[in-house]
């Protein structure tokens, strides 16, 4: 199974979603924001890190690279999409997820090992946990506040589309605690946290983000 990652300029955790695919069993394949070839992967990862620099709002200028043209296309048609970090935002920008990440609510980026509930083990790429279970994956993030309005946010809520809460404190004033959502369809998730970081015992802590990757793979093999 061919999962593509798409590099853009400043990301910086490319390689890192890369390296956990390949972990995970799959084949990573290099993609291009300026191109406009999905190269017959499977699934897509937007990776973390800070496209075009972050200018105006985060993800904004990611919107409208040629490659996200054929993302958002194939993301309608079924095909998994995992949007982490600057990738969460991108596809929010993109208007595949709902709501929006704004800058964190003490105005400081953080950085540390986060624990997060699973609230929707039903996805493409949550599958593999079960509901409830608590998760410890590293969160990296000067943006990180999940805003929406209350309509959205009890939508969300109602369809069981918020995918992972955080658990104890709050690191970035998200509206109901949430770290991730998916779409209606449950093939494109958004996820403020990395799993990518946490998919081996030698770095990270441990490898609680694997299932992410796992659950990917495990979905394409059900469609073949």
């Amino acid at each position: 199974m061919k999962i593509g990652v798409v590099t853009f300029p400043g990301s910086l955790d490319d390689v890192d979603a890369q390296r956990a695919v390949t972990i995970a069993g799959g084949e990573a394949v290099s993609l291009w924001h300026g191109d406009q070839d999905l190269k017959g992967v499977d699934a897509v990862i937007l990776p973390g890190g800070f496209s075009y620099g972050d200018y105006l709002r985060c993800g904004a200028i990611a919107r409208f690279a040629p490659m996200m043209e054929e993302v958002v296309l194939a993301a309608h048609r079924g095909m998994p999409v995992l949007g982490i970090c600057n990738g969460f935002q991108i596809l929010c920008e993109s208007h595949l997820l709902p709501g929006a990440l704004i800058r964190n609510d003490h105005r400081k980026f953080v950085c540390r090992d986060q624990v997060l509930k699973i609230e929707n083990a039903s996805t493409a790429w949550t599958s593999s946990y079960e509901v409830g279970q608590e998760i410890l994956v590293p969160l990296k993030n000067g943006e990180g506040g999940f805003i929406a309005d209350e309509a959205t946010l009890d939508m969300l809520e109602g369809e069981g589309r918020v995918v992972a809460r955080y658990v104890g404190d709050n690191p970035n004033g998200s509206l109901r605690d949430i770290a991730g959502v998916t779409n209606e369809r449950g093939n494109v998730v958004g996820l403020m946290p990395h799993p990518e970081h946490a998919v081996e015992d030698l770095t990270g802590p441990g490898t609680d983000g694997l299932g992410f990757f796992t659950s990917a793979l495990a979905t394409l093999l059900q469609t073949r």
